[in-house]
C-alpha cells in the first residue's frame, strides 16, 4: 500500500488518539466564542499506519512525544524545516527490521569488488535515466550519454558521472543563462533541492525498513554525512524529480520563491509512476524494491540492484 505523505504549513497541534494523528487548530482551540460542537468537528483523523513522510513547516507546530513514538514505530520519516521553510532536519526510527543484526553484518560484511560493483550499476542507471528526461523534455543529442552509461566501469573509476551531469545540466535548463546545479544556487536550484530532499528522506526510510545502515555507503563516505547509503541509492531516482521541476517551470512565469502550489506539486514525488522490473508503480513503492534488492546482494542471493528505468 502507498503510504502517504503529510505537509503542515500552518500552526498546528498534532496528537495522537486510538492509532490516529489527531490534527487541531490552534486558532480554532483557542477561540472560546465558538461552540463545542464545532470545535470538536474542526479535528482531523489520519490513520498513523497509512502515513509514510510528514513534512513539519512552521514554527507553530506542537507534536506530541505520543505521536512521535507511534509515527518513528511505523517507519515514518518526519521531515523539519528551516527558517527560511527548507527541509534542514530528518528523524527515522532506529530499528525498522526484524533482523536487524543480521542485515547489518551482512552490509558490514560487503567486500570492495561487490560494492563497486553495485556503484557502478547505480551509476549506469543514473546516467541512463538522466538522458530519457534530457530526450523527453529538450529533444537534443543523447547518444553520447548512452555511450557513457554503457562505459562506466566497476567503481566508475572513468568518473563517467560527472562527465554525463556536466553535459546534461548544461542542456537542462538552456533558457537559464549561467545556470548552475549548486545547494545555494539561483533558481530552479531551491526547486531541485526541496524535491531532493523529500526524495532522500523516501529513501532512507526504505533502506531502514530493509534493515540497512544509512552511514555506510556503496560510494558516498563523508565522515559528517549520516545518509551516505541513501545518497547512494537515491542517485537513479533523481531524474525523476528533475522532470518534475520542468513540468513545474513549464507552468510557472515566477518559480524563484517555493510557493504552497509548487511545494504540493513537490510533494507528490512519492507518488510519480515509474517502472520498475517491468511494471508500474508508484515511486515509493519502487524504492522499497530496490532497497529490498540491495539487501539480497549483500547477502548473495542477487548481483544487480533493482532500479527504475525512464523509458525514451
Amino acid at each position: 500500500m502507498i503510504k502517504r505523505t503529510l505537509y503542515f504549513g500552518n500552526p498546528a497541534y498534532l496528537s495522537m488518539r486510538n492509532a490516529q494523528l489527531i490534527l487541531r487548530l490552534p486558532e480554532v482551540m483557542g477561540n472560546e466564542t465558538l461552540p463545542d460542537s464545532f470545535r470538536k468537528t474542526a479535528e482531523r483523523t489520519i490513520p498513523i499506519e497509512d502515513i509514510g513522510v510528514i513534512v513539519l513547516d512552521h514554527k507553530q507546530i506542537t507534536v506530541t512525544q505520543g505521536l512521535l513514538e507511534a509515527l518513528l514505530e511505523n517507519n515514518c520519516a518526519i521531515i523539519t524545516c528551516d527558517k527560511s521553510r527548507m527541509p534542514v532536519g530528518l528523524m527515522l526510527p532506529l530499528c525498522g527490521n526484524t533482523t536487524q543484526n543480521e542485515r547489518f553484518r551482512a552490509q558490514l560484511d560487503a567486500s570492495v569488488p561487490l560494492k563497486k560493483q553495485l556503484w557502478q550499476q547505480t551509476i549506469q542507471a543514473k546516467i541512463a535515466n538522466q538522458a530519457a528526461v534530457l530526450h523527453k523534455q529538450r529533444h537534443i543529442i543523447i547518444k553520447n550519454m548512452i555511450a557513457w552509461s554503457k562505459d562506466v566501469r566497476s567503481g566508475d573509476t572513468d568518473n563517467m558521472e560527472a562527465r554525463a551531469a556536466a553535459y546534461y545540466w548544461a542542456n537542462m535548463f538552456p533558457h537559464i543563462e549561467s545556470l548552475r546545479r549548486h545547494r545555494d544556487g539561483s533558481p530552479p536550484n531551491n526547486l531541485l533541492n526541496y524535491g531532493y530532499a523529500i526524495l532522500r528522506a523516501i529513501v532512507a526510510r526504505a533502506l531502514v525498513t530493509s534493515g540497512m545502515l544509512l552511514t555506510l555507503g556503496l560510494h558516498h563516505h563523508n565522515r559528517y554525512n549520516a545518509y551516505c547509503l541513501a545518497d547512494d541509492i537515491m542517485e537513479p531516482y533523481r531524474p525523476y524529480v528533475d522532470n518534475l521541476v520542468c513540468e513545474i517551470i513549464q507552468e510557472q512565469t515566477d518559480y524563484s520563491i517555493l510557493t504552497t502550489e509548487i511545494k504540493s506539486k513537490l510533494l507528490s514525488i512519492p507518488v510519480i509512476d515509474i517502472l520498475i522490473n517491468g511494471q508500474r508503480s508508484p515511486l515509493m513503492i519502487g524504492v522499497g524494491q530496490t532497497t529490498a534488492s540491495l539487501y539480497k546482494c549483500f547477502n548473495g542471493e542477487l548481483r544487480k540492484i533493482v532500479y527504475p528505468e525512464i523509458s525514451l
